[in-house]
């Protein structure tokens, strides 16, 4: 590759790994403040893992607003607009004076995260297309894979100087530094005679088109589900690493970041598989992961294992989203560069609507290391079923 594309490539997978990352940051930042922020306020841990799930639903109905938006207006005024809200939603949070305004803070705050993560996407489908976007998204996900490896750490360690509060004072800095980094580092990227035009009844029939393309929804719900078995995790581990297995707020992310780490690896070394074998067969390749390492998760939960022995199927089911992710993505929106922002909103909205409904899922009947190996099983055998039922080959080359 020219050497100035590929610095080019990076400057942009920094620019625009940095804004996908807002969605990780919303969930992952106040993790270990998880049980402090539970006990400060009275809430019960139900009720504190809905501050995350409202996080979650916000993340996914803001796909819906910003995406198409960015069809119709262009990419950076909706993204400065998002980012705004995000700075404003996180002091909200910072001042919460109960359980209720915190979810209801929080959910704003996923609502405007929700700008930069389908943005992001959409604007990599302006600039690459094929298996450019596909090695596109995977430089993107080992950007934005720091966020989740980082966010805890970085929370673990806030943990030891400030409260819970504090954590999205620095949720709103980070917030701010983005606003710069934006204006900055990115242009328009859609140009006005490729805009979406017709007012919101064309929007919601762009979004309707979509929505009977079998293959683009089957990859959709396949990421989807294999997003909210990692959200099932993300939203039951604080309680089941500190509370059942009592790690500090330091060793927990410490196992959160290695699994982060993980991934980062695994979307990596499936963008080389996809150019060997296609994206589909790749796609397969982290299905089957999935479904082994979720099942014997399972068994390690019913045993009551020991930390290394749930660590170890946890690491290769939290692993699977770095080989679902880039190559499912990049199926999805290679058939829709006029309608980028709109299927970058389907797909963030199908991953963080489904993460919203299976954190809870997670802690019915309390919390638990099995509650949370079922649920994410569960959600990955859902995944392979859609990619099954619904996934087609695509035609071979001539006819």
């Amino acid at each position: 590759m020219n050497p100035q594309l590929a610095r080019q490539r990076l400057g942009y997978a920094l620019a625009l790994g940095a804004l996908a990352a807002l969605g990780p940051l919303c969930t992952d930042l106040y993790l270990p403040a998880l049980p402090q922020l539970s006990t400060e306020l009275g809430s019960t841990t139900a009720q504190a893992q809905l501050s995350l799930t409202a996080g979650l639903f916000g993340l996914g109905l803001g796909q819906l607003i910003f995406g198409p938006l960015s069809d119709n207006l262009g990419r950076m005024r909706p993204l400065l607009l998002s980012l705004l809200l995000l700075l404003a939603a996180s002091v909200w949070c910072s001042l919460a004076t109960d359980i209720h305004q915190l979810i209801a803070a929080r959910l704003l705050q996923g609502l405007a995260g929700a700008g930069g993560a389908v943005l992001s996407r959409a604007i990599a489908r302006d600039l690459y297309s094929g298996h450019d976007l596909t090695r596109f998204f995977a430089l993107l996900m080992l950007v934005n894979g720091l966020a989740p490896i980082l966010a805890p750490v970085l929370g673990g360690a806030l943990m030891g100087i400030m409260n819970w509060r504090g954590i999205f004072v620095v949720l709103a800095a980070i917030a701010a530094l983005l606003i710069a980094l934006s204006r900055w580092r990115l242009h328009e990227t859609l140009p006005t005679e490729r805009r979406a035009h017709g007012g919101v009844g064309a929007l919601l029939s762009n979004l309707g088109r979509l929505l009977r393309q079998r293959q683009f929804m089957g990859l959709c719900l396949t990421q989807g589900f294999v997003t909210a078995g990692m959200f099932a995790y993300i939203g039951a581990s604080p309680f089941v690493l500190q509370e059942i297995y009592h790690l500090s707020p330091q060793m927990f992310s410490l196992c959160f970041a290695l699994n982060g780490i993980g991934l980062v690896i695994a979307a990596q070394i499936s963008t080389r598989l996809s150019l060997v074998w296609g994206e589909l067969k790749v796609v397969k390749l982290g299905l089957t992961i999935a479904a082994l390492a979720s099942l014997l998760l399972v068994v390690a939960g019913a045993m009551q294992a020991p930390l290394v022995m749930l660590l170890i199927p946890l690491f290769f089911s939290v692993l699977t989203i770095g080989v679902v992710g880039p190559n499912a993505s990049s199926l999805a929106m290679q058939s829709q560069a006029n309608s980028a922002g709109s299927a970058s909103a389907l797909i963030g909205m199908t991953m963080f609507t489904l993460g919203a409904i299976s954190v809870p899922l997670t802690g019915l009947k309390g919390t638990s290391t099995l509650s949370m190996a079922c649920t994410i099983l569960g959600c990955y055998l859902l995944a392979i079923l859609c990619f099954t039922l619904l996934v087609r080959r695509p035609a071979r080359r001539g006819q």
